[in-house]
């Protein structure tokens, strides 16, 4: 990919196999498959997503949208940094423009982004084309190239069916955690026609059915793959992080020696391991997991 070969993406991201015994005693299998090695600043489903869309923004700034704790943010200020790309991050609440920045905003301000504060009442209608002009304005970015909040557009959606062809015949079920839906909507339609896709949201809402076969729509023309998901473990919400998630995560990274991102990949793994218990699984079966992200900071 022009201009963003100089980054050395590591692709395809290397697949490993777990012995792991709340699986293995339902007969299962579980690999990971390590998005999070991609690249070390652009990780996971963030170059997949990123990638098309820097190509496309030519060299134009980039505006995107993104909460407090956005890793979105932070790798599209990593990837304004490496490339040289002007980049504006118009964050979520009006309110903390005049705090302390958070370690998150923090990063994406030393690798260069331009930050502006919009109250919620306009970040909620940030995707209609008079809120975002405003938007835009009140930015001095008028003529920046706009990646919405996640990454989840067009190019995004199919960046990341190459995901789905990477593992096509490697499991019988990938299962990777959601915001957006963006990314399990491009797996999905990578995946051969024997395989199905689970997304586990990490935000309360049930909204992603309708917003993963959307974007299925206006990426490929209509619904693709055999995908679902399970609205049961996003802990109330997302970068809500209780005890009990906290301790299975370290556990998870002290039996493996693999590190887990606590808003994303943990409730994917907490979920899995909790549908292997309840039998979800036919005996045989081969999981994969996507590790999406790394811990920050």
């Amino acid at each position: 990919m022009t201009g963003l070969d100089t980054l050395r993406p590591r692709l395809p991201s290397p697949l490993q196999e777990l012995s792991d015994p709340r699986f293995a005693r339902h007969g299962l299998r579980l690999l990971l498959k390590r998005d999070d090695l991609i690249h070390p600043e652009l990780v996971g489903n963030k170059w997949r997503k990123l990638a098309p869309n820097l190509t496309a923004a030519a060299g134009r700034t980039v505006v995107t949208f993104g909460g407090a704790y956005s890793n979105h943010l932070r790798a599209t200020a990593a990837a304004g940094r490496l490339l040289g790309l002007p980049t504006v991050g118009v964050v979520r609440g009006e309110e903390l423009a005049g705090r302390p920045l958070n370690p998150s905003l923090a990063r994406c301000a030393a690798d260069g982004m331009r930050l502006h504060f919009v109250d919620r009442s306009t970040y909620r209608r940030k995707g209609g084309p008079d809120t975002l002009a405003r938007v835009l304005r009140a930015a001095d970015a008028e003529d920046a190239y706009v990646v919405p909040e996640g990454g989840s557009n067009v190019l995004a959606v199919r960046g990341c069916r190459a995901l789905g062809e990477e593992l096509a015949g490697r499991a019988d079920v990938v299962a990777i955690a959601c915001g957006t839906g963006g990314t399990l909507a491009g797996l999905a339609a990578g995946l051969a026609p024997d395989q199905r896709a689970l997304g586990i949201p990490v935000l309360k809402g049930g909204f992603l059915t309708a917003g993963t076969g959307a974007l299925q729509r206006e990426a490929f023309g209509g619904p693709r793959g055999d995908w679902r998901l399970d609205d049961r473990f996003h802990f109330g919400g997302y970068a809500r992080v209780p005890p009990e998630l906290d301790a299975f995560a370290e556990d998870f990274e002290n039996r493996h020696g693999v590190p887990v991102e606590r808003l994303y990949v943990a409730k994917l793994l907490y979920g899995l391991v909790a549908l292997a218990e309840e039998g979800a699984f036919p005996r045989g079966a081969t999981l994969a997991a996507v590790v999406t992200g790394r811990p920050f900071p």
